[in-house]
């Protein structure tokens, strides 16, 4: 393999806190929720929720409330919390993409390999048209199908079906641990964004996108 081919024939992007910081919008939309309910809420709680849908968030919040709810009651609190998100990430615009972003999505691009995103959020697609990427991708998986959560590898296996991919030509990336797990599981090459500590499934860590270089690896 040359400095300037690879061996890979897609890759597939996670969105929140890879391609752009959505984290803190929905930090302070579920704060907003959990303060709501009594259920305590920081940070570093904020940090089990990373890859997890919408949903299973909700469970892991309420499991600290001081009270069960119904299911019409989880539904009402789901919906307002996405109500409050979407609301923040209207504001977004490109100069929201986090450093090296566009750069990877360009070098990616320029090789001749498919480009995926494979997210959780319900509002990628809103997301990407307000960092206006959205013409970007060959392929974005609309999660409101996805029946099983990372780090299931379902959405990634989705991601590279419709490219007409095998799951072994492709590379994923990802900054949460449930998300490298998710693209170890399903037989790809994992590249994680963040904290090799936390990320150790990952065949490579690197801190931000500006440090992707597709023919490294």
């Amino acid at each position: 393999m040359t400095p300037s081919s690879t061996r890979f024939r897609a890759v597939i992007f996670d969105l929140d806190g890879v391609i752009t910081d959505t984290a803190r919008y929905h930090y302070l939309a579920w704060k907003r929720l959990a303060d709501g309910i009594g259920a305590p809420f920081d940070e570093a709680f904020n940090e089990e929720l990373k890859g997890v849908d919408r949903m299973g968030s909700l469970e892991l919040i309420l499991a600290r409330a001081p009270r069960v709810h119904g299911a019409d009651e989880k539904l009402a609190l789901a919906d307002a919390k996405n109500e409050h998100y979407r609301r923040l990430i209207a504001t977004m615009t490109p100069g929201d993409l986090l450093p090296g972003a566009l750069r990877a999505l360009e070098q990616v691009r320029a090789a001749g390999l498919k480009t995926g995103l494979a997210s959780v959020s319900k509002n990628a697609f809103t997301v990407l048209d307000r960092l206006g990427i959205r013409a970007r991708f060959d392929y974005v998986v609309d999660a409101a199908t996805v029946r099983n959560s990372k780090p299931d590898p379902e959405i990634f296996l989705r991601a590279a079906d419709a490219l007409g991919v095998a799951p072994g030509d492709c590379l994923g990336v990802e900054d949460a641990a449930a998300g490298v797990a998710s693209i170890k599981a399903a037989g790809m090459f994992a590249v994680g964004v963040g904290d090799a500590q936390v990320l150790r499934q990952a065949d490579v860590v690197i801190p931000s996108l500006e440090r992707f270089d597709l023919f490294a690896y």
